[in-house]
């Protein structure tokens, strides 16, 4: 990899995991269009770990909150809207770890083509601009009960397809629960958490097994550039999300699938 490549792959990741836009779709997309080698699956895993840095960081107080609530509800019996809110996380990602665990494989064989890309980034941007219409946005996430968690679970399912988009696909399931756009982020954000971490672990397991060598300068870049940029695009984007709302994502996507479809299937 050279470094226009690296610096490339690793700000695309960090700018698309938290926005309702797919990064997986961008990162399958972008080598294939510009005629790029496959990065490779270390440095897949260098911008995973990158991208998960931000998260955390980010949300830092919030998460410690968590985690100490949720030590303090299995140990002490003690339960708060802390260890509640940890333990709807909890229940919000065992979907997609199932799923992702019995399918992941079928996935990755049958359901990375352009094609598909292109029609899950138009159908999932539609139903993301339906859901920021139609939603009432009357609760935040305090309110969220375990039905909702495992709601919203079941949509990140989808999110296994690429062009579906995690963060789009759980806000929109979020939004249809009535959850405010802030909420619907938020939470989706902090199930970002366990989800990235449990996949990146996998990748790490692979490339382990695998005994490649590993290009530890393009490591360490695509660690740093994909955690700063994901750390500035969370902030801004909860910034500007209820004043712009969903529609600018929903444009975005709608133009991307359009131009798959003609380079790809017309």
């Amino acid at each position: 990899m050279d470094f226009v490549q690296i610096i490339a792959l690793g700000l695309l990741q960090g700018l698309t995991e938290f926005l309702p836009v797919s990064s997986s779709a961008h990162l399958i997309l972008l080598p294939l269009l510009l005629g790029w080698e496959d990065q490779g699956l270390a440095f897949d895993v260098a911008v995973h770990v990158g991208t998960l840095l931000a998260v955390v960081t980010y949300f830092r107080h919030d998460l410690s909150r968590l985690i100490v609530g949720w030590l303090a509800s299995l140990l002490r019996r003690q339960h708060t809207q802390d260890s509640r809110l940890a333990w709807l996380i909890i229940i919000g990602t065992i979907p997609v770890g199932l799923v992702g665990l019995l399918l992941g494989d079928w996935v990755e064989l049958y359901l990375r083509s352009p094609l598909v890309i292109a029609l899950a980034t138009i159908i999932f941007g539609l139903l993301l601009w339906w859901a920021d219409a139609k939603g009432v946005q009357l609760r935040d996430q305090q309110q969220l009960t375990a039905k909702d968690a495992l709601i919203i679970g079941l949509y990140q399912v989808l999110a296994l397809v690429p062009g579906t988009s995690r963060s789009g696909i759980t806000m929109t399931g979020a939004l249809l629960l009535g959850l405010t756009r802030d909420a619907a982020a938020r939470f989706s954000f902090l199930l970002s958490v366990p989800l990235i971490f449990l996949a990146g672990s996998l990748k790490t397991l692979e490339l382990v097994e695998m005994g490649q060598a590993v290009d530890w300068t393009a490591i360490v870049a695509g660690v740093v550039i994909s955690a700063l940029s994901a750390f500035a695009c969370i902030s801004l984007f909860l910034k500007l999300l209820e004043r712009v709302g969903m529609f600018p994502f929903v444009i975005y996507r709608l133009g991307l699938g359009l131009v798959l479809l003609y380079l790809y299937w017309v």
